[in-house]
C-alpha cells in the first residue's frame, strides 16, 4: 500500500492521469477495507491530487484532518505541503502561506531535507522569505533529546516517563543533556553515566569501586625472586613447579 501514494502522485505530477487513477482505484481497495485514518488519510491526499475546484480544497482538508489524528508526522507534513501548493497555484497566496509554513516547519524537524527544500521553494514563490539554515541547525535537539533534557532536571525516572529502555535514555543523556548545557540531578548522573565514551557507566562503576581490580605483583616485589628469570634447565621460573618434600620416617 505504501508505494501507491508516491506513484499517485508522481504520475498526478507528470501529466499521467490514467496511471495515476489506476493506482488510486488499487489503494482504494485496500484503504476502505480497513477503514483507519491512515489509509483513509492518504486516499483523500491522492484523490485530492486528481480533483479540481471545491472537491479538492474539501479532499486535502479531509487528508490532514485523518492524518493529523495519527503518529504519521510525515505524511501529514506532505499532505500540508500538497495543500499548500494546490492553494498557491489558484492565487489562494495568503492561505497557501499558512499550510507551506507548517510543513516546513514540521519537514524541517523531522531531516526530510528534500521535501523542505521543495516547500521552501513555494514559500518564496509565495512572497515569503524563509531564513536558511544556520551551521548549528544540524547540532539541534530533537524533540525527544530536548523532552529527556527537561525531564532530566528534575526526575530520575525518566524511562518510566517516557516508556524508553535505559540503553536508549542513556544515550539521549549522553547527547542531548550535555549539548544542551543542563546540570544533571546527582542521582540521575549516578544512574545515566558517561554515554558511549567507553568508560564504565553508573552500574560498571558502582562494580568497580566493590571488587577493585587486584594489582598483580612484579617479580622484584615477590619474595625469593631470582635475578635470572629463568630457572635452571632454560625453565621460565614461573613456571617451574614445586616438588614435594619427601616425608620424614
Amino acid at each position: 500500500m505504501w508505494a501507491l501514494p508516491e506513484l499517485v502522485e508522481a504520475a498526478a505530477r507528470t501529466g499521467n492521469t490514467e496511471v495515476a487513477a489506476g493506482a488510486l482505484e488499487r489503494l482504494a481497495e485496500t484503504t476502505q477495507a480497513g477503514g483507519t485514518d491512515v489509509g483513509l488519510g492518504l486516499e483523500a491526499r491522492c484523490r485530492a491530487l486528481l480533483s479540481g475546484g471545491t472537491a479538492a480544497d474539501e479532499l486535502y482538508r479531509e487528508a490532514i484532518d485523518r492524518l493529523g489524528r495519527t503518529r504519521l508526522r510525515p505524511e501529514l507534513a506532505r499532505a500540508h505541503l500538497l495543500y499548500g501548493e494546490w492553494l498557491r497555484r489558484r492565487g489562494r497566496r495568503v492561505d497557501a502561506r499558512g499550510q507551506l509554513r507548517t510543513a516546513h516547519d514540521m519537514l524541517d524537524a523531522i531531516g526530510m531535507k528534500a521535501f523542505a527544500e521543495r516547500t521552501s521553494r513555494e514559500l518564496i514563490a509565495t512572497g515569503e522569505k524563509v531564513p536558511k539554515r544556520s551551521a548549528e541547525a544540524h547540532d539541534r535537539l530533537t524533540p525527544q533529546e530536548e523532552q529527556i533534557a527537561r525531564l532530566a532536571r528534575a526526575s530520575a525516572q525518566i524511562g518510566t516517563q517516557l516508556f524508553l529502555s535505559a540503553r536508549t535514555v542513556e544515550w539521549h543523556l549522553g547527547k542531548g543533556v550535555r549539548q544542551a548545557g543542563h546540570r544533571l540531578p546527582p542521582r540521575t548522573a549516578r544512574r545515566a553515566g558517561p554515554a558511549r565514551t567507553g568508560r564504565p557507566g553508573g552500574l560498571a562503576k558502582r562494580l568497580s569501586n566493590r571488587w577493585p581490580a587486584r594489582p598483580v605483583p612484579s617479580p622484584a616485589t615477590c619474595p625469593g625472586a631470582a635475578a635470572d628469570a629463568t630457572a635452571p634447565g632454560g625453565i621460565p621460573a614461573g613456571r617451574v613447579r614445586s616438588r614435594r618434600r619427601p616425608r620424614g620416617p
